[in-house]
């Protein structure tokens, strides 16, 4: 029998059932479709994450008050402070050659008004080296000015959507808006962009971290951000830090640096298990779909008893028989896998539209992977089906005993 002949003879087999035909196709093809498609999300995931936290600047370090060891109890908890952070500590910082910006953070909330507008935003102070560090945009005039840090200057930059409901399209500069209980003068607002994990740039208020520190009336810092003179002495700059907070308090490690690169590392590690993990639960499906088949194809030897016997009493082997229905069930899931990739495409495209800010695409490796699944588990379940047909006689299948 010839590869044309086997290929029609399959076809017309399906076709011949159309509704037996069209389940087994849309089970595979859903099969396909969430193995794909749930790859695509884990796969989007990360790369969003990693994006955000890349937008927080190159080179980073944070440094944040209390120990990353534990000490005991369930759950474990963060080791306790004996200090916080402070600006002294944040100044001594510079000392160290490895050190290109530091930028001190106080991070608070309050009532923001300017004429009968007013709101609840989030305050943030720092430096003018948050500028550098976080690498933002100015959208009309300055940033923090340079100088003493422990000066409370009365001037302030808004984010570009608080900017636009204070003002709408008047300009800011020189205008005074009121911050708590405090005046400041507007020198500049933010380009509009700047998300980052948990504090959106665009909504903020930025004042010096000394003014940020009378407003709420702490001495104490958030944390302190520093960037690297270059990627190839981060190591070096941590080493650095530790070391100048240990003399500033006593010898005590009391604080935790971590390394964008150590947090990118370990978002990266997160994302890609889940990735795999939800993609082996998806797998399960398509061996669903293969089960279905196998069940199906059973159903189907019965009802094409005379045909195989026919197939048979002209001479067709064994080995004949099983290519025969083989081929059936290849073809299927075959089809069944890009009907499949189709509708993984479509959902895709959707979910980006409703989630613009998650830049899906679709992996190789997850097409080659779904594919090649569903057509080795619809090859694995037809064999049984197959042998099943190779094994009746001719006889007893043409008087369809």
């Amino acid at each position: 029998m010839k590869l044309k002949d086997i290929i029609r003879f399959a076809y017309q087999a399906s076709t011949g059932y159309p509704t037996r035909t069209l389940l087994m196709l849309l089970a595979m093809a859903i099969g396909v479709c969430s193995v794909v498609i749930l790859s695509t999300l884990g796969d989007g995931a990360r790369s969003y994450v990693v994006g955000q936290f890349s937008s927080l600047g190159t080179n980073l370090l944070i440094v944040l008050p209390g120990r990353s060891e534990t000490v005991g109890g369930a759950p474990p908890l963060l080791g306790i402070t004996p200090r916080d952070l402070t600006l002294d500590d944040a100044q001594a910082l510079y000392h160290s050659s490895s050190i290109k910006y530091v930028a001190p953070i106080t991070l608070g909330a309050a009532p923001v008004s300017k004429g009968r507008r007013e709101r609840e935003v989030t305050i943030l102070g720092s430096t003018s080296d948050l500028f550098h560090v976080r690498q933002l945009g100015m959208a009309h005039g300055r940033f923090l000015p340079e100088g003493d840090i422990k000066r409370a200057a009365p001037v302030c930059v808004l984010g570009y959507k608080l900017k636009q409901e204070l003002f709408g399209n008047v300009s800011p500069l020189g205008e005074t808006i009121r911050v708590g209980d405090w005046r400041f003068r507007v020198i500049g607002v933010l380009s509009n962009k700047g998300e980052s994990f948990g504090l959106d740039m665009k909504d903020v208020v930025v004042i010096p971290v000394a003014s940020a520190q009378s407003l709420f009336n702490s001495s104490t810092l958030f944390r302190i951000l520093v960037e690297a003179a270059d990627r190839d002495v981060i190591p070096r700059a941590k080493k650095s830090v530790l070391q100048i907070i240990r003399a500033r308090h006593d010898g005590d490690d009391d604080i935790t640096v971590i390394t964008q690169d150590a947090v990118l590392a370990t978002f990266d590690r997160i994302f890609t298990t889940l990735t795999l993990t939800v993609t082996g639960i998806a797998t399960i499906s398509i061996a669903v779909a293969g089960i279905l088949i196998m069940n199906v194809m059973l159903i189907a030897v019965s009802q094409r008893r005379s045909e195989v016997g026919l197939l048979k009493a002209i001479g067709a082997p064994g080995s004949q028989i099983v290519t025969l229905f083989m081929a059936e069930a290849a073809i299927l899931s075959i089809i069944g896998a890009i009907l499949g990739l189709g509708l993984a495409v479509i959902g895709t495209y959707l979910i980006g539209r409703i989630v613009p800010a998650m830049l899906l695409s679709i992996p190789l490796w997850s097409i080659w992977t779904a594919v090649g699944v569903a057509i080795s588990t619809g090859l694995i379940f037809g064999v049984l089906p197959a042998m099943r047909a190779a094994k009746l006689d001719p006889v007893q299948s043409l008087s369809r005993r």
